[in-house]
C-alpha cells in the first residue's frame, strides 16, 4: 500500500533524542512541529510540513523500530494513535512521532507496510 503525496494528511509531533521527551532534535527541518502530508516509497518515509520547501526524510536503512503510542515529545495525541519511528542519524538515536490517522487500524496497517518495506532492504 504505497501512499501518494496529495491524499495523506498528518501531524508531525517532533523528534526526540534517545526517546527522552525533553531532548529534541533540531536539525534538518525536524525541529518545528506541524501539519503536512506524508508518503513513502521503496526507500524512505517522507513528511512535508505545510509551507516548507523540502520534506523530512527518514531512510528505511536507518530505521531500527516502529512503535505505536499515545504520547510523543511531551504531547498527547488526543486519543489518536502516534506512530513513532525509532532511527539512527549519525551517532544519535532518534524517535520521530507522527499522527497519521484517527483510525488505529489504518495506523497499524501503515506501520506493517513500512516494516515490510524496511525488511526488503
Amino acid at each position: 500500500m504505497d501512499f501518494n503525496l496529495t491524499n495523506n494528511t498528518g501531524h508531525y509531533m517532533g523528534t526526540e533524542i534517545n526517546e527522552k521527551w525533553w531532548k529534541r532534535y533540531k536539525k534538518d527541518g525536524f525541529f518545528a512541529r506541524g501539519k503536512g502530508t506524508f508518503w513513502y516509497d521503496e526507500t524512505a518515509f517522507y513528511f512535508q510540513k505545510y509551507l516548507t520547501k523540502d520534506p523530512m526524510v527518514i531512510p528505511f536503512e536507518h530505521i531500527i523500530d516502529i512503535k505505536i503510542g499515545k504520547w510523543h515529545a511531551g504531547q498527547w495525541g488526543g486519543g489518536i494513535p502516534v506512530m513513532k519511528i525509532i532511527w539512527k542519524k549519525d551517532d544519535l538515536l532518534l524517535s520521530s512521532g507522527f499522527l497519521l490517522s484517527k483510525n488505529r487500524e489504518k495506523t497499524e496497517t501503515i506501520i506493517t507496510d513500512l516494516q515490510n518495506k524496511r525488511q526488503l532492504l
